[in-house]
């Protein structure tokens, strides 16, 4: 085909080309944007044919400028880095969570409801108690929660620095989240087991301390954090059943699609959690352990805990989740 020909039977498509281009470019998508990438991908042809027949740099010029001006389009990251992180933060995370609200509550029974039972057997009945903590992880707790000045003394002779502890925390919390994640493959049953577990031994440990150490030792110590740990255990149950559910019911899917969809709802949830469980690790190995007064360690505790059910509930909702 010559030159000629060539343009005339292809300008009306550039012609329409870059006025989806410009619209986008402008920020007032016209109708038909969606045929922008077929169109992107005949303009290359295009190009390369004229290229290929050495046709004058004019239309040559033309047709790259268009291809490039089409490439930044289709080809940039939708949402640049801090951007993408904050709407997750403000309306990604909390919205996701919110969809599995069903799960939400059943994760937070098989946690909350052993912490609460095991923690009244302190006053009930202590040998339940002791057969979950047995005799070494009581008397750990006795030498930890003493006192406040056993407390301290305990972890700086464990872990020596505040960064230390931080790391401490950081390997031993995510490893746990993600053990009650991964715990899902196997029909849910490791989560459940995990959530249970966590929420028998938890509870042991704080109604033993109530009981026989000192109460505001323990319970200074773990009111800034608790909110971020624990809820974000609680979440990455409610990933590790997502996880679970399509094992058991993958409906018209073949079973490994439907674990491949769970798994890639369940991704802002496990991200969600892990980034608690991090500020968790921070909190708890530079404010935790500090000198600071009781009352002003309870009020930064039950302040997080007003925020956090502020942020899942309000947070994320409009017209993106609707």
């Amino acid at each position: 085909m010559k030159e000629g020909g060539f343009e005339e039977r292809r300008r009306e498509a550039w012609d329409d080309y870059e006025r989806l281009v410009a619209s986008v470019e402008k920020g007032k998508p016209e109708a038909g944007v969606n045929e922008l990438p077929r169109r992107f991908r005949e303009l290359c042809s295009d190009l390369a044919l004229a290229s290929h027949r050495m046709y004058r740099g004019q239309m040559v010029g033309r047709l790259n400028e268009l291809v490039i001006r089409g490439y930044k389009l289709l080809y940039r990251s939708r949402r640049k880095g801090a951007e993408s992180f904050v709407r997750f933060l403000v309306a990604d995370f909390p919205a996701a969570v919110r969809r599995e609200w069903r799960l939400f509550w059943l994760c937070s029974a098989m946690f909350w409801v052993p912490f609460f039972a095991m923690m009244a057997m302190a006053w009930v009945d202590l040998d339940w108690v002791q057969a979950i903590l047995g005799p070494q992880g009581m008397a750990g707790l006795e030498a930890m929660y003493g006192g406040e000045e056993e407390q301290i003394a305990h972890l700086r002779e464990e872990f020596g620095s505040n960064f230390m502890m931080f790391g401490h925390y950081i390997q031993n919390n995510v490893s746990i989240d993600f053990r009650i994640f991964a715990g899902g493959i196997v029909a849910c049953l490791g989560t459940i087991f995990f959530l249970v577990y966590n929420g028998l031994a938890i509870g042991a440990s704080a109604g033993y301390v109530t009981y026989a150490c000192n109460p505001e030792s323990f319970w200074t110590f773990v009111a800034g954090h608790s909110s971020f740990e624990l809820i974000g255990m609680v979440i990455a149950g409610v990933a590790g059943m997502r996880l679970g559910l399509a094992v058991l019911k993958p409906g018209r899917m073949t079973r490994g699609k439907a674990i491949g969809a769970a798994a890639k709802k369940s991704l802002p949830l496990i991200l969600g959690a892990a980034g608690m469980t991090v500020l968790a690790a921070f909190i708890e190995g530079f404010w935790s352990a500090q000198r600071l007064p009781a009352d002003l360690k309870y009020g930064v505790g039950i302040a997080f805990w007003v925020l956090h059910v502020g942020y899942f509930l309000m947070l994320g909702r409009g017209a993106r989740e609707a």
